[in-house]
């Protein structure tokens, strides 16, 4: 429920970003994972809360950069006994206590290092989130991913290879380019939107499955050779589709900003079914409604909600255990109250498979709408943009004086002097270091 960029994954609720993971809650890039809470970038992992970038562990709580650890809490080492009993005095099922200890956590994750690219298993690869790929550029959120570039949002395994320019979603997918929302075996297409199941060599069509050969078609399904919908014989196909490629270019498209569109580009943005401010787009590069409208891009005002708020997040039981089934016939004012710029929905309900899920977890209710809560953990994701930076290690400790470093590094007690492309801007809180010196660090 309430999830998005899924693969693989089961019983899991708030989550953006996971593969192969079950029962996790507000978990971002987590990858075979489970019973995870308010963790991110973590991997082979079980039985965790707000912990960040840890691999193989298990057991423990506001941890980060942790390998192959078990009954941890802040990156302190615990009996098992000692462990539960610490935890239970968290009371992580109030509210209150929750959201107390998500702050200290965040605090904690900020005074160490971060690799400069959040990845495993890589070679030769550049962009962010990035996982058991290889040649990947300037690409974000791949799994397994290799000879690719300008692709995101590529999670899906099997992994996909040889594409450029392509968005979202992979699943062993080849020679893509300009194409987005396409996926599950695809091959040699082009300039498509949600085209999928083993389709090959089709250029500007929209939402066609297990197809080939198509140009400019929409809707088809098990269908070759065909053009704007017609059917052609291949001798046919072949020498008319040469035809309208070279129409494209001599007499190309122009849109009302004046963008010129010939053969090579993608579908114009003015004739998108969707606003800007309701896609990713506003996610990753968010703007205002004067400037998208400026841009050429259109814009949808939130629509009048009629609900009749039963609840106001602010009278909610602050622990699961005095939640009462009532509460799913309720509608819950959402916290933000539309005062935010996250697509506020105003209002809410507790679905009872969810409220089973909160009790089984331990798990306070939450106090803002679906909306709103993906917003707060998409935000948590760098952006789509690299800086070149050095690296901020010192060599005792880190440039800003906040982590202490374990271990001798090759560079000495001076500067480091290794520079890298980075999605940390230099304006951000992290501390950003080098494979080198994060590696002496780390693991």
């Amino acid at each position: 429920m309430y999830c998005n960029g899924l693969g693989e994954a089961k019983g899991c609720v708030d989550c953006s970003h996971i593969s192969k993971t079950e029962r996790c809650y507000e978990g971002f890039w987590l990858a075979s994972c489970r019973n995870a809470i308010y963790s991110s970038q973590c991997e082979g992992s079980y039985d965790i809360a707000f912990c960040k970038d840890c691999v193989g562990i298990n057991d423990c709580f506001g941890c980060v950069g942790l390998r192959k650890k078990s009954f941890c809490i802040f990156n302190e080492q615990y009996s098992k006994e000692d462990y539960f009993k610490k935890i239970a005095e968290f009371n992580i099922g109030s509210s209150a206590a929750l959201q107390k200890m998500r702050k200290k956590a965040g605090q904690f994750w900020l005074k160490f290092p971060n690799k400069y690219i959040n990845g495993l298993q890589n070679t030769n690869v550049s962009g962010n989130y990035i996982s058991h790929s290889r040649n990947v550029h300037d690409s974000f959120l791949v799994r397994e991913g290799e000879n690719l570039r300008y692709c995101q949002y590529m999670q899906e395994p099997p992994g996909s290879k040889d594409c450029y320019d392509y968005t979202t979603w992979g699943a062993g997918n080849q020679q893509i380019y300009e194409c987005t929302a396409c996926g599950l075996g695809t091959n040699n297409i082009k300039f498509c939107y949600n085209v999928q199941e083993n389709v090959h060599d089709i250029e500007y069509s929209y939402m066609c499955q297990s197809s080939s050969n198509l140009f400019g078609c929409i809707g088809l399904r098990k269908k070759e050779y065909c053009i704007f919908n017609k059917q052609y014989t291949k001798e046919e196909y072949e020498e008319m589709v040469a035809k309208i490629k070279k129409h494209m270019d001599d007499n190309p498209y122009t849109d009302l900003k004046g963008r010129v569109y010939k053969y090579g580009e993608y579908f114009p943005v003015e004739l998108s079914p969707f606003a800007y401010n309701e896609t990713i787009a506003q996610e990753n590069f968010p703007i205002t409604k004067e400037q998208a409208e400026k841009l050429g891009f259109s814009w949808r005002d939130a629509a009048q909600r009629n609900y009749k708020v039963t609840k106001q997040a602010d009278d909610l039981p602050d622990n699961i255990k005095d939640v009462p089934d009532s509460i799913t016939a309720e509608i819950i004012g959402c916290e933000h109250a539309g005062k935010c710029n996250d697509q506020c929905t105003l209002a809410f309900k507790i679905l009872p498979d969810e409220l089973a899920f909160y009790r089984s977890m331990n798990l306070p209710l939450p106090l803002l709408c679906s909306s709103c809560r993906h917003s707060e953990r998409i935000n948590q994701r760098t952006k789509l943009s690299l800086y070149k930076r050095e690296c901020q290690c010192g060599g005792q400790k880190s440039e800003n004086g906040v982590y202490q470093n374990t271990a001798k590094h090759s560079h000495g007690e001076g500067q480091c002097p290794n520079e890298f492309e980075t999605v940390y801007a230099p304006d951000q809180p992290e501390i950003v270091y080098c494979e080198q010196c994060y590696q002496q660090e780390i693991l």
